[in-house]
């Protein structure tokens, strides 16, 4: 790699003549591609951007000029460029690189964005704070995608930035999918622009934008043309540029929706290493995704809404099945929610299927048009607990204590598949109240969970093993490590299991018994220890004056990194051994 492996920072990128980027471009995606398919990551969003990433660091003065990638699946060449090769390989491993822009990592990754929709508000914070300091010289500029571009954030970001008065440059990077297609009428709307079939009226310019486009974003004699043009006009700009998800690999451009993330792939064919056939318990999301097909079939008022992740969720399988019920809104986890309670105050009854960390994003319509009205809408959290490599912005382990001071709201953690199922069947069965249903990323622990529906109780645990001086109180998917840890124990006789089930209500009725009848009490959850499940554990034994000791286990006042599920609970002290070790370390102080 003759040009890349000279090139260690923009710097040395600039010293190259523009005839000899074509070459660099095919080099970066070569490398990008080594490397993801060995240690796996988000690949068609960077290969979609090589072009447009050495025209921009080629172009603009990086990091006196401010970049912001939205969304940072698109930043890998980024990296690459920006001093990071030689250690790009630990992209998403524990100590290694983020896989999203991180400011603590670098100084040319301007804004942290795990989450979407977020650049042209911090763009034009930026581009404000250097109007005001008379930073005159100083280029701004934001990379969004088409799908991203369509939520409310982005909206309200355009709508105060055509009026600011500010100098910034939003690329659009318009290549018609997110993680899965795009929806929506603004897709409709660029669509027609690339055909030249669009109204007259340009959207853009309406919005006191100066537009340009669309141009191949693969072309990069194009690119160079545009961006060193723009670099020299004042006021809001916005660039238009169409791309390839995947380019330059070809089963990444064939299949973009399983390329987003492919996993482990031969780097010269793109064909996925096929795992060995081993029967193992399925997904979560694939239990939600059968079960509210199921149970859509018994009854004909339940739809399924999901903001742009209808593959992640498993709600495809209705869409696919029931595409007149199953909705996926875009990017637009406000409006779904809001969305979701709508229909609910109409008698339908809407799943509303949000992975964990972006229901963070409508924590106000949850309150204001959910709760406080008491509509009985059914919160789906996928990806509740810690995700792995995807780190901080993913990690779903604010769920429990964001949700459990809101009134009116239950809030359930399934152990296993079969109470998965059972309490979407029972949700559905006119319960007069909201419900917040969490559970992981990843299989459950149970081959044979398609079994005839149970109700649940709401408010009502399970007592899984008696014993006599320890009581270990789990939430969740969790509970099964816990389960297998007391099992393995010496002294198992007098450590009693309790799987609480609901964190909103609590078993009042349980926990009298637990209290009243062991010494000890440990809590073990997936979720931050601040306001979390032991937090109300604390609270209720507070108020009852209960003075047995409490332990609680889960996830300190910080934010965890990326890395392994098994490993980050190694580092939260919510594994197997560390569970262990916190009981034995009971058991010897008697």
């Amino acid at each position: 790699m003759s040009l890349l492996s000279n090139i260690h920072s923009p710097k040395d990128l600039r010293k190259l003549s523009q005839d000899e980027l074509p070459e660099l471009a095919l080099e970066l995606r070569e490398f990008i591609i080594d490397i993801v398919a060995t240690k796996e990551g988000h690949l068609g969003a960077s290969l979609g951007v090589v072009e447009l990433t050495i025209a921009i660091h080629y172009v603009f003065d990086t990091p006196s000029d401010k970049l912001i990638w939205d969304v940072g699946h698109q930043a890998y060449g980024h990296k690459i460029l920006t001093g990071r090769k030689e250690i790009f390989e630990t992209n998403r491993q524990l100590g290694g690189i983020s896989g999203f822009p991180k400011r603590t990592e670098s100084i040319y990754d301007a804004f942290g964005t795990g989450h979407s929709s977020t650049s042209i508000s911090a763009l034009l914070g930026m581009a404000m704070a250097s109007k005001l300091k008379k930073e005159d010289r100083k280029k701004h500029i934001a990379i969004i995608g088409d799908a991203s571009i369509a939520s409310g954030m982005a909206f309200e970001g355009l709508n105060h930035a055509g009026v600011a008065d500010t100098d910034l440059l939003i690329v659009l990077n318009d290549n018609a999918i997110g993680i899965d297609p795009s929806v929506g009428a603004l897709k409709r709307y660029l669509t027609n622009v690339k055909k030249g079939i669009a109204k007259d009226e340009n959207i853009f310019e309406c919005l006191n934008f100066d537009y340009t486009g669309p141009i191949d974003g693969h072309d990069l004699n194009a690119l160079l043309h545009q961006l060193k043009r723009l670099k020299n006009i004042k006021g809001p700009k916005i660039l238009h540029i169409i791309t390839t998800k995947g380019k330059g690999l070809k089963k990444a451009e064939e299949n973009q929706v399983v390329y987003h993330a492919p996993g482990k792939f031969n780097r010269l064919t793109g064909e996925i290493h096929k795992k060995p056939p081993v029967k193992q318990p399925p997904k979560y999301q694939d239990v939600f995704g059968h079960t509210i097909v199921e149970l859509a079939k018994q009854n004909d008022k339940i739809v399924g809404i999901t903001p742009a992740m209808p593959t992640g969720s498993s709600l495809k399988i209705m869409m696919e099945q029931m595409p007149d019920r199953a909705f996926d809104v875009g990017i637009a986890e406000q409006h779904a929610v809001t969305l979701a309670a709508g229909m609910a105050a109409e008698g339908l009854i809407p799943f509303c299927n949000i992975y964990s960390t972006f229901l963070q994003r409508a924590y106000d319509q949850v309150i204001h048009d959910v709760a406080l009205q008491n509509i009985p809408v059914i919160f789906c959290l996928d990806r509740a607990g810690i995700v792995g490599q995807d780190g901080p912005t993913h990690h779903g382990v604010f769920d429990m204590a964001y949700l459990r001071c809101i009134p009116n709201l239950i809030i359930f953690a399934p152990m296993n598949e079969e109470e998965l199922r059972n309490i979407m069947y029972t949700a559905q069965l006119d319960l007069p109240h909201p419900i917040a249903i969490r559970y992981p990323r990843g299989s459950g622990v149970l081959t044979n969970w398609q079994l005839p529906f149970k109700k649940i109780s709401i408010g009502i645990s399970q007592e899984l093993k008696k014993g006599t001086k320890i009581a270990v109180l789990s939430i969740g998917h969790i509970g099964n490590i816990a389960r297998e840890v007391i099992a393995s124990l010496p002294e198992k006789d007098c450590i009693g299991h309790y799987n609480m089930r609901f964190i909103k209500p609590l078993d009042q009725k349980m926990l009298n018994y637990i209290f009243n009848n062991y010494q000890q009490i440990i809590t073990i959850e997936d979720g931050c220890k601040t306001g979390g499940f032991g937090s109300a554990i604390l609270e209720f034994a507070n108020s009852r004056a209960y003075t047995n000791k409490i332990s609680v286990l889960g996830i300190a006042d910080n934010f965890l990194e990326h890395g392994t599920t098994t490993e980050l609970q190694h580092i939260a002290k919510i594994d197997a051994i560390s569970i262990k070790n916190h009981i034995n370390t009971i058991l010897n102080a008697k």
